[in-house]
Order: structure tokens, then C-alpha cells, then sequence
């Protein structure tokens, strides 16, 4: 075994180690938020190299490669396969520090075996030794390996649900569940694109999109439809959330000047998109959803970039939006009329997590333990040192026994070890407090909230259902 990746890894001290190992290691992965394709997991698709299984789609890589002067044909372009691994090897040595580092070992090491650093002198081998195993290395048979017990995917109430069907019918121990995301739904800054979804909607819910009012029932279908097939989760990504409501019929007026093929005013993009997220949580508070804000996000800031390869290619960063008081109306909006459904606020900028966390903690309502959560680092901020800041302000604005956990919000079916990494950084900061007298050196009390938060807290939070091997 590398002297690096080894099995105390991150854990410095002996009750961090006592707290990973029989605590956290062995509990099953709740995944309750990631970008996984349904359609590999429906067909159990086998990758045809380590390229197409590691690199695919990661912007993650994408940005450390540019930063490391790599062109783009080795990134998004036209470059063999083995080429762009290669390419990414080179890179490697260069992100020392980088969560990318731990990650890529941690990775090479789960599913493979390969305990050797990776760089250019490896890099061949490393190829050659993980190909050769690629072949037993279907969807089915890494989400069984890597012991996933829940997979929530994101999915767009225009998507059809049949690949969710197919997976729902097969032998698959793991649970995968849609998740509704409807943000095309609200975005009518682009009419062209806004209408082009409106057809596409229209199409999947088998209702015409004239009005408005059409728009609101095919989409309230649509939640029935997932709700049907087993989800639970709905989900939004804002960059903020100003919580500014039109009225009914602005937004009838909104809508219909759009369909027309005029563009809308900010306070009417705002007006219009306030309103319907206060319709989706209502939805989710009536069927017993829990709903997630991926909240502060500033996308396809390269503007030449974006036109040129489109979003998700690794050109956005954190906003300098502050949320806290679009927060504030939001939540008290639903909370006024009882609407207010379980919630999970992840903040991608570490300046507001204290205004984040005690904002939701004016909305616990003494019934449903852990109603309100401050989700966990998120995007930039994955990574050990982040991590720490949002376990930090969770544990000293709210209770972080009652915390849901970590999730993947990946692409890749190589990136399961985040959980393990993140229990690792959960063990080792709990561990060291324990061991410095500021928390009782009791593993009867500490060790169950360490497991729960692995795994116990999402499984009864959620409402999903599981597997009988994992359902207790």
C-alpha cells in the first residue's frame, strides 16, 4: 500500500482513527445529490477506457489543466483518449495542495488497486493496469462496490422518466431517484430558449403550453410523475435568491410577452421566477418533499469560453451575492401558510455561512429533527479546509447530530470517495477534540452521531425508499 494514501489517512490522531475505522468506514453511501447520467445506469454502460471513465465531463480537471498551460485539445477537443490521460498525468504532480491530488489517488486506489503516485513516469503503467480492469467495471458493478445504498439524480421535469423506470425494474441494489430541477422553467431571459423548453415540457407532460396557467400544470404534473416513481427531492440552482414575488397576473403578462419573443426586464425575470419557486415548495411541502438551494454560483463567466463549448466546462466561481435576506423572505413566505417543506441550503460562499446557518435555524419547528439543514461544502468548496468551516458553523449555530451528510454533486462515477474523504475530515476534527478534552472521550457518545451522520441522519430524513440490506 502507498505510504500516502494509507489507512489512517487524514486522521492524526488515535481517537480519529478509532472513529473512522469503526464508525464511518463500513457505512453504505446516501448519494442524495449528484449529476450521474440515468442512462448509463439504465444500460449498466461499461467505459471503454480510463478517459471516458475519469476525465469526461470533469471541470474540476479542466480548470487545474488550463491553469498548468495544457491546451484545450487535451481537455475538451479532438485528442486521443490515452492522449488527454496522459496530458492529465502530467498535471498531476503540479496540483500538490489542490484537493485534486487527494482525490485522484484516493480514486485510483478504491477502484483499482493503484497505490502509485500518479505523474508522467507512471502514467503509462497506470494506464495499462487500470484498462485491464475496466471490463469488470460497469455502472452496476462499481455502485455495488463502492457500496451505495441511495443515487438522487438531477433531472429536469421536461426530461422523460422512462430510463428511471428501466433502472427502477432491474435487479439494481442501489436506489436511484430522480431529483426535480426545473430552473429552465424560470429562466426567460432568453426567449428563444425559454420557448424551445416550453415545447420540449409541453411534449414530456402531454399538455399544451399556451398560457401561463398551462405552464404551472404541466410542470405540477410532472412533480406527480416524479413522485410516483419514488422521488422525493426537488432542487435549484440560484446564483441569488431575491425572493420578490409577482403577482398572478404579471406573471400572465410576463409569460406571454416572452412566448411573443420579447426579452423581460430584470424585475420581471425576478418577479417571475420568485413566484414559481414559491409554487415548487409548496409542492414539495404537500407531498412531503425535501427541497434543496444550491445558492451562489457565478456561471460561464468566460463569455468567449461559453460560446464556444457551452456550460459545465469549468468557467464559474463563487458570487459575491448576498442571500441571507432573499433567504429570510422565502423561507418565511412558505412558513407563513405552513408550506414550508424540509429544506437543505448549501452556500457557496464561506463570507455568508454564518448568515446562512442561523437564518435557517429561525425556521427548525420543533417537529422534524434537523428540518432546516445547512448542506455541506459544496463545488470550490469540497475540499478538507471548507469542510471544516461549514462542520464549524453547523456545530456552533445549530446541531451537527442531526447533519444529513456528504453527497457527490458529480458527473463521474469515479468520485464516490468523497464521502470517504469527507468522513475522514469529520473523524479527524471530531478526534482531536476529543483527544484535547473539549469534547467527552466517550465513543459510545461520539461514535453513533459520527455513524448517523455518515448515513442514519439522510436515511430517516429523506424518506426514500431503500434496499432491505439497507434500510436499517
Amino acid at each position: 500500500m502507498s505510504t500516502f494514501i494509507h489507512d489512517d489517512f487524514l486522521l492524526h490522531s488515535d481517537a480519529a482513527q478509532r472513529l473512522y475505522h469503526e464508525f464511518a468506514k463500513s457505512e453504505a453511501l446516501f448519494d442524495y445529490h449528484n449529476h450521474l447520467s440515468p442512462a448509463d445506469i439504465a444500460e449498466n454502460h461499461t467505459f471503454s477506457d480510463l478517459s471516458e471513465m475519469w476525465l469526461g465531463g470533469d471541470h474540476y480537471k479542466w480548470r487545474a489543466m488550463r491553469a498548468d498551460g495544457v491546451a484545450e485539445k487535451y481537455l475538451t477537443g479532438d485528442a486521443s483518449p490515452e492522449e488527454k490521460f496522459q496530458a492529465w498525468a502530467a498535471t498531476v504532480p503540479n496540483t500538490l495542495r489542490n484537493p485534486l491530488y487527494h482525490w485522484t489517488h484516493l480514486e485510483l486506489s478504491r477502484y483499482f488497486g493503484i497505490d502509485r503516485l500518479l505523474n508522467p513516469s507512471t502514467a503509462q503503467s497506470i494506464w495499462d493496469e487500470a484498462n485491464a480492469q475496466i471490463p469488470t467495471q460497469s455502472v452496476h458493478q462499481i455502485l455495488d462496490a463502492q457500496n451505495v445504498a441511495v443515487a438522487c439524480t438531477t433531472d429536469d421535469p421536461a426530461d422523460s422518466l422512462d430510463l428511471h423506470a428501466k433502472i427502477a425494474a432491474s435487479d439494481l441494489k442501489t436506489r436511484v431517484y430522480p431529483t426535480f430541477r426545473p430552473d429552465k422553467a424560470y429562466a426567460i431571459q432568453d426567449p428563444a430558449a425559454f420557448n424551445a423548453y416550453c415545447e420540449k415540457l409541453a411534449e414530456t407532460a402531454g399538455i399544451e403550453i399556451t398560457r401561463f396557467d398551462d405552464l404551472l400544470t404541466a410542470l405540477e404534473k410532472r412533480h406527480g410523475e416524479f413522485h410516483a416513481i419514488g422521488g422525493r427531492i426537488s432542487d435549484h440552482g440560484l446564483t441569488s435568491l431575491a425572493a420578490h414575488p409577482c403577482s398572478l397576473a404579471e406573471a400572465r403578462t410576463i409569460f406571454q410577452k416572452v412566448r411573443d419573443g420579447s426579452s423581460p426586464d430584470t424585475d420581471e425575470q425576478i418577479g417571475f421566477s420568485s413566484l414559481l419557486l414559491l409554487e415548487f415548495g409548496r409542492w414539495d411541502a404537500r407531498r412531503g418533499w425535501t427541497k434543496q438551494l444550491h445558492l451562489g454560483a457565478s456561471r460561464n463567466n468566460n463569455t468567449r469560453m461559453f460560446n464556444e463549448l457551452g456550460p459545465d466546462s469549468g468557467f464559474d466561481s463563487i458570487s459575491d451575492a448576498k442571500n441571507g435576506e432573499g433567504l429570510r423572505r422565502y423561507l418565511s413566505s412558505l412558513a407563513e401558510t405552513e408550506e414550508l417543506p424540509r429544506m437543505v441550503v448549501y452556500n457557496l460562499n464561506p463570507v455568508d455561512n454564518y448568515a446562512i446557518a442561523t437564518m435557517l435555524g429561525n425556521f427548525q419547528d420543533g417537529i422534524t429533527p434537523g428540518k432546516m439543514q445547512f448542506g455541506t461544502g459544496w463545488w470550490f468548496l469540497d475540499q478538507k479546509e471548507a469542510m471544516e468551516w461549514q462542520i464549524n458553523a453547523l456545530s456552533n449555530l445549530g446541531l451537527l447530530s442531526r447533519f444529513v451528510g456528504m453527497l457527490t454533486d458529480s458527473r463521474s462515477f469515479m468520485s464516490f470517495p468523497r464521502h470517504e474523504y469527507f468522513r475522514r475530515i469529520l473523524c479527524n476534527l471530531l478526534g482531536r477534540e476529543m483527544e484535547n478534552g473539549e469534547l467527552p472521550n466517550d465513543f459510545d457518545l461520539v461514535g453513533p452521531m459520527v455513524r448517523n451522520i455518515c448515513f442514519g441522519n439522510a436515511r430517516d430524513y429523506f424518506g426514500l425508499e431503500l434496499d432491505p440490506a439497507y434500510a436499517q
